[in-house]
């Protein structure tokens, strides 16, 4: 499913840890072998993999016995600046804050 956004956090869950046990297979690693590396318990490491809630930081460490670390910055990558709101903003550049008319009356 490419949208996801339609999808419950439990949902959400299940398949990202789908993706984990595709990626942990595909690197040929059994679940004991990749939870001693990761340095969680096989336990934690079932729990991931079949969505039933975990911590970042067993993702984090599974994510890096997996030598997947772009993982994490597929998961909140750095905003970019839009190139539209730079055409709006490039042609104001203000210098100085002009005086209301009350500041300048009462002067």
């Amino acid at each position: 499913m490419d949208d996801m956004s339609f999808l419950s956090p439990g949902e959400l869950q299940a398949a990202l840890g789908s993706q984990l046990q595709e990626l942990r297979i595909a690197k040929n690693l059994g679940q004991v072998t990749t939870a001693e590396k990761a340095g969680i318990s096989e336990k934690a490491l079932r729990n991931l993999e079949a969505g039933r809630g975990s911590s970042v930081e067993t993702l984090v460490r599974v994510l890096k016995a997996l030598d997947s670390l772009e993982g994490l910055r597929m998961l909140a990558p750095k905003p970019s600046v839009s190139p539209l709101a730079l055409l709006r903003h490039s042609g104001r550049v203000r210098r100085r804050v002009r005086r209301s008319r009350s500041e300048a009356s009462q002067k």
